[in-house]
């Protein structure tokens, strides 16, 4: 390979390389607290330059689609994963504490979402998206559970993203005490009716 075809390869490696670190830049903030940081920031801590942030993405949202794509490439693999072979009760313990690590890992990110989401059609399909995919685990990891509709209703709402950061925020409970409600709330729903 003559220098002159290697120019363009490595011109676009290193155009990925700096779209990377600004998407990585970007998440770190957020998971920092800062829930919009502007882009002089982000050039800031991707090390490149303003002009660098606004050549990779023209706005926004499509910063906010390549974080998108990075986070779900990260939890992918825990949403999907089959559960072992267990009782209900076994399996709602894993449930839980899988979804207490992927809620963990995207808290920063949809909290600071979440201001933008009434703004953004990708967000707010991103959202519906993850909403849908949890229903469907949960109707995929406990079948017998969800049979009825309004136990269903009921399991999904405990378990959601929403409940999790309700816990976790505004409630001040600890991961593992966050947990433990959403268990024993969980366990008591699943109970089964006294006659």
């Amino acid at each position: 390979m003559t220098p002159e075809s290697e120019e363009p390869d490595g011109r676009r490696r290193r155009g990925q390389d700096s779209r990377d670190r600004i998407v990585a830049a970007m998440l770190d903030l957020m998971r920092e607290g800062e829930v919009a940081p502007g882009a002089e920031r982000v050039a800031a801590r991707a090390e490149v330059g303003l002009r660098t942030v606004f050549r990779h993405f023209r706005d926004m949202e499509s910063l906010y689609a390549e974080m998108s794509r990075a986070i779900e490439g990260e939890i992918a693999g825990l949403i999907s994963r089959p559960h072992a072979d267990a009782d209900e009760a076994t399996r709602l313990a894993e449930i839980i504490a899988r979804r207490a690590e992927v809620f963990e890992r995207i808290f920063p990110f949809k909290h600071a979402s979440a201001a933008h989401r009434h703004r953004s059609d990708f967000l707010a399909r991103g959202h519906a998206r993850m909403v849908a995919n949890l229903r469907e685990a949960l109707e995929r990891d406990l079948p017998r559970a969800c049979s009825a509709p309004l136990r269903r209703d009921a399991l999904d709402l405990l378990l959601s993203f929403e409940a999790w950061a309700r816990l976790r925020r505004e409630q001040g409970l600890s991961r593992e005490s966050a947990m433990a409600v959403l268990h024993a709330a969980a366990a008591a729903l699943l109970r089964p009716a006294s006659p």
